[in-house]
């Protein structure tokens, strides 16, 4: 029996007892749990890609089912922030594990039988985008109160969603054709144990925001320390444009040319090159602790569009899955330093609010990018929406490194307090 969290005064965001490096038996636990539902995420979009394709429903198709993932996300992130201070942060994500698992348990029944009523099948991707939401915020605040190396413990979660990813799509790719449905239980079981771990944990008191305040002022507050963070409100309006332009349209685009051409197996593959391209770069974000992380990871996202052009110069997919190991080193590289930005600037108590707003800020083009794929390519062609996408990619980059507070902000050593300061 684990003691309850309790709500506090502000405190620095250690754990009671010192632990062991990075692997405590909290952090190994949240690990587990993390690395479950890593890799029920990671296999969600392909199976429910390859499902819809095999089925003969189009790109539209799949760009508005991952739109209809992703909104809810989007949307609901802000208030899933306000809850975890509210509840708890591990209450909240507890709640979201035993949501996936009945909309994973749901969406087995929906592919055993037929996906005949899309309206179903958006539904649920709605109720599991609704999830997210409510698990993201507590997921960034929980590792600085489980490991006191904040960068090194965020590189191993790197590395963890890197690996679920290299596992994830090709299993799902294997098991959906011949049954997406498969995959849905493989995902249901993974949530339930990423559950059990979180109920495991066992926290000390948690910075709280004041008490007696209403919902509202509660989001007002995390807004009004959101934007006095230059560096952070200007990441992320860089990031909206990559999103909606670049990154957004690329899954749905690549999964219609890709299994069209070359089947759900190669898909696959092709996304697991990505996840291990992750992998390196959370292992490199291990060890390189630049003294100003975001102007590094400004420089290793420049490689995000080696996937693009080489998908628009249509290359065997071998040196597509190349392409990808490429760009999934950037992208995650670049990961790591943010997040740990984000987790080693930001007082505890009001680190999940805050967490919240940068991340809906960062998806809440995803689904209008993924709804917009069909018509783009319909209007343009594939290899224009890929070209495209990587001459955003390398402006975004470029932009990043030439806002002064972005490029300038230096990293916090490991183990100091965090920073209140702007």
């Amino acid at each position: 029996m684990t003691a309850p969290e309790l709500h506090a005064a502000p405190i620095p965001q250690v754990s009671a007892v010192k632990p062991p490096a990075i692997w405590s038996g909290n952090f190994r636990l949240y690990f587990t749990a993390r690395s479950a539902g890593l890799l029920s995420d990671a296999m969600l979009p392909v199976a429910v890609s390859a499902g819809l394709i095999a089925a003969h429903h189009s790109t539209s198709t799949v760009g508005f089912a991952m739109a209809f993932l992703l909104g809810p996300f989007a949307g609901l992130v802000l208030f899933g922030g306000v809850l975890a201070d509210r509840f708890t942060a591990r209450r909240l994500m507890i709640f979201a594990d035993l949501l996936n698992l009945t909309t994973r348990v749901l969406l087995a029944l929906l592919f055993f039988r037929g996906v005949d009523q899309l309206w179903q099948l958006y539904l649920l991707l709605a109720l599991a985008g609704t999830a997210a939401a409510m698990f993201q915020p507590g997921a960034a605040s929980t590792v600085p109160l489980v490991s006191t190396d904040v960068q090194g413990a965020n590189g191993v979660l790197r590395i963890s969603e890197a690996l679920t990813t290299l596992v994830g799509p090709p299993l799902a790719g294997l098991l959906a054709a011949a049954s997406t449905g498969w995959v849905m239980v493989i995902a249901a079981v993974m949530y339930a144990i990423s559950a059990c771990c979180l109920l495991a944990l066992r926290l000390g008191p948690v910075p709280a925001p004041p008490p007696g305040d209403s919902l509202w002022r509660n989001l007002v507050g995390g807004w009004h320390e959101f934007w006095s963070r230059s560096w952070m409100w200007g990441v992320i309006l860089i990031w909206m444009a990559f999103t909606v332009l670049s990154w957004g349209p690329l899954g749905p685009v690549v999964a219609g040319q890709v299994i069209a051409r070359e089947g759900g197996t190669v898909y696959g593959l092709i996304n697991g090159m990505f996840g291990a391209g992750t992998v390196i770069g959370g292992l490199l974000a291990i060890r390189v602790k630049p003294a100003r992380p975001l102007a590094a990871g400004a420089v290793a996202l420049f490689t995000f569009a080696v996937q693009q052009f080489a998908f628009a110069a249509g290359l065997p997919w071998p040196l597509l899955g190349t392409a990808q190991l490429v760009s999934g080193i950037g992208i995650s590289f670049w990961g790591v330093m943010w997040a740990t930005s984000v987790q080693t600037q930001v007082p505890g108590e009001v680190l999940n609010r805050i967490h919240a707003y940068e991340v809906a800020g960062s998806v809440c083009m995803f689904p209008i990018g993924s709804a917009l794929a069909g018509p783009a390519v319909d209007a343009l062609g594939a290899t224009r929406v890929y070209l495209i996408g990587g001459v955003v990619t390398l402006a975004v980059a470029a932009t990043l490194l030439l806002s002064p507070p972005i490029r300038g902000l230096r990293r916090v050593p490991d183990g100091g307090a965090v920073a209140s300061g702007h």
